[in-house]
């Protein structure tokens, strides 16, 4: 009779708590804290204050939130369309065509332009 009663108390030493805590209780509760604010109007003579509260709401514990898992797919997308042909072809052409245009003074300035909108230039119709 002791061995059995030695080998009872083991054994319930060595069963977790949790699986005896909760056994045969269905709907089991736990306590969520939710805390609430509401504003009181103030007058001429006293102001306005929010009064603040804490209450304590009961909800079922096995309660699992759904939340919808949200994948980031990440591509990896490089633009590999260059336009340094065209920027290079279109600044040559366009300093030609500032050159041809412009007259005495004014190539110091008709150049570069025409270079940097050739180059702008090309580089739209290159693709980039």
């Amino acid at each position: 009779m002791k061995k059995l009663t030695g080998l009872l108390l083991i054994s319930l030493l060595l069963l977790p708590a949790e699986a005896l805590a909760g056994h045969g209780v269905r709907g089991r509760a736990c306590y969520k804290e939710v805390w609430r604010e509401e504003y009181v109007p103030g007058n001429r003579h006293r102001r306005g204050y929010v009064r603040r509260w804490k209450d304590v709401r009961r909800i079922p514990c096995n309660r699992r939130l759904h939340r919808p898992v949200i994948q980031h797919h990440h591509s990896n997308h490089y633009d590999n369309n260059s336009c340094v042909e065209g920027a290079v072809l279109g600044g040559i052409l366009g300093g030609g065509a500032g050159a041809a245009v412009s007259r005495g003074d004014g190539r110091w300035i008709g150049v570069p332009i025409g270079i940097v909108a050739g180059s702008l230039i090309g580089c739209q119709v290159d693709g980039g």
